[in-house]
């Protein structure tokens, strides 16, 4: 059997194909697409064809919302399609494209081909009850199903497994900060394993301030807009959703790249404003916590920019961080430990292999079928 795994996010598309080899998987193929922003059929066709492995195939694909009632890996089934539609309005940047890749499998591939959701929100759906709620009436919450769910969870599922294989020695995985830091930006403290609390919350807009999400605001501004600028709610989501972050602070782009190059006071003042917000959170969750033992990057700009994660970790060696200069430099897009030898925590680059642990898990749920 094959594994198709294909993971699409806001603004790209992964694709990967596993095979097994004396029960293991094997990586055969892995290709990153930018700038797509809905499904192309031409462009999965082509995936497949060139790897010669349309038959014996199963599906794999993340899907960012799985609401309250997908805790779990599951097979998709007409009814497991429905609710990730009825989800929608909760992730309107990523649950509509994962929905139109299912669609689209199942046109190109053929309705007997087996399809298996993997669930972002799936890691977090223990979080304890004062990570996990809202300070709203109870009633309310329940009847809307209104709590934080926390997203990106296979990624920081992802980094936290690698850790764990780097140092088997500390026990239970002891305490670890994840950082995954690309177009949507989330930050995650895991004890031991399990998830404590994330920044992302009911929608992937909370927390960090991302590409185009200003992560948190005060809720009244939605109000006073729908207010006093006469919007309606369509147009503060897409306000909220597409052009906001690093894009309406810069006027520029949501692109770090971009904006590391730009040198605009506007553009300096987004980059500040992105790390100071991340500098905080890292702070509540060495408090959560009580201590870290490793803080992890990854994602596109966490993994790739030198400068950002020196601007994130500046000035944290009174807590026991410290950056190694030089190992920071040279970890540009590959895995390695760039914290000081001094440092009381270690902090590490690692680049998120989402697609491994999503092609586990699917193998995990045929099994039990």
């Amino acid at each position: 059997m094959t594994l198709l795994i294909i993971n699409a996010g806001s603004s790209s598309l992964r694709l990967a194909l596993f095979g097994q080899s004396g029960g293991r998987l094997v990586c055969l193929d892995k290709r990153h697409y930018g700038d797509v922003d809905e499904p192309a059929p031409l462009l999965l066709k082509g995936f497949v064809a060139s790897t010669g492995a349309a038959n014996n195939m199963l599906v794999v694909h993340r899907v960012v919302h799985g609401g309250t009632r997908f805790t779990a890996p599951c097979l998709i089934d007409a009814e497991v399609e429905a609710e990730i539609e009825r989800l929608i309005p909760l992730a309107p940047l990523h649950n509509p494209p994962a929905l139109a890749w299912i669609r689209l499998s199942r046109h190109l591939l053929g309705e007997g081909v087996a399809q298996v959701a993997i669930f972002d929100t799936a890691f977090y759906h223990a979080l304890p009850e004062v990570a996990a709620r809202y300070a709203l009436p109870s009633d309310l919450s329940r009847r809307y199903a209104i709590r934080r769910y926390g997203f990106h969870g296979i990624a920081h599922r992802a980094m936290w497994q690698r850790w764990r294989e780097i140092r088997p020695e500390v026990k239970g995985g002891g305490r670890v900060i994840s950082l995954q830091l690309g177009s949507g930006c989330s930050i995650t403290a895991i004890d031991q394993g399990m998830p404590v609390d994330t920044s992302m919350g009911f929608s992937p807009l909370e927390g960090l301030v991302m590409a185009t999400r200003p992560g948190d605001i005060d809720p009244s501004i939605v109000t006073f807009l729908q207010r006093e600028a006469g919007m309606d709610a369509a147009e503060v989501e897409r306000v909220l959703n597409r052009q906001s972050g690093l894009l309406g602070l810069s006027g520029e782009s949501g692109d770090m790249r971009w904006l590391l190059d730009s040198g605009t006071p506007e553009a300096q003042l987004a980059i500040e404003l992105y790390c100071y917000r991340i500098r905080k959170y890292i702070g509540a969750y060495l408090t959560v916590l009580g201590g870290v033992d490793a803080i992890l990057f990854g994602g596109g700009v966490g993994e790739n920019s030198a400068q950002v994660r020196a601007k994130i970790l500046r000035g944290m060696e009174w807590l026991g961080v410290g950056l190694d200069p030089t190992g920071n430099s040279n970890a540009a897009g590959k895995e390695g430990c760039i914290s000081a030898a001094q440092s009381r925590s270690e902090v590490w680059v690692i680049p998120v292999d989402e697609a491994s642990v999503m092609a586990r898990e699917a193998l995990r749920v045929i099994a039990v079928e």
